[in-house]
């Protein structure tokens, strides 16, 4: 009895956690192809779903000089599956949080992630499957 009950609620749990769709963030020196592009981020949409159909917008959101300005960039969709690059598009002056918002059908992520004078801060990014509030992004840029 109690081993089928823990068979189970293992198959519960899979399924709770299945079709997440997330945002990857990468070193573009580890892909030739974003390197070759000048690449500051290379960008995966991963989870269950079919991440070739998934896209990707940026933008940078930064203050400068005490001014709040916010910039649209260019992604470039790379040649693997769900794969994106983003090229430096934002001033190297000023702190900069580049917002990605991708979508996949009906399921969204976005990301939140510093960018300044030292580059990209991947490995403390922000990610979220609701859209971020304007505080969550102030937070980030104080």
């Amino acid at each position: 009895m109690r081993k089928t009950l823990l068979v189970a609620m293992a198959a519960l749990a899979g399924q709770l956690f299945a079709g997440g769709f997330y945002l990857q963030l990468g070193n573009p020196e580890a892909n030739t192809e974003a390197k070759k592009a000048n690449a500051v981020l290379v960008i995966k949409a991963t989870g269950c779903h079919d991440p070739a159909t998934a896209t990707l917008s940026a933008t940078a959101v930064g203050m400068v000089n005490g001014q709040r300005q916010s910039i649209p960039l260019k992604v470039t969709k790379l040649s693997g599956v769900g794969e994106f690059a983003l090229t430096q598009q934002w001033p190297t002056d000023g702190k900069w949080v580049i917002e990605l918002v991708a979508r996949n059908g009906e399921q969204f992520t976005n990301t939140l992630v510093k960018a300044g004078p030292s580059g990209i801060d991947r490995y403390h990014d922000k990610a979220d499957m609701k859209p971020f509030a304007p505080a969550d992004v102030d937070a980030l840029l104080q």
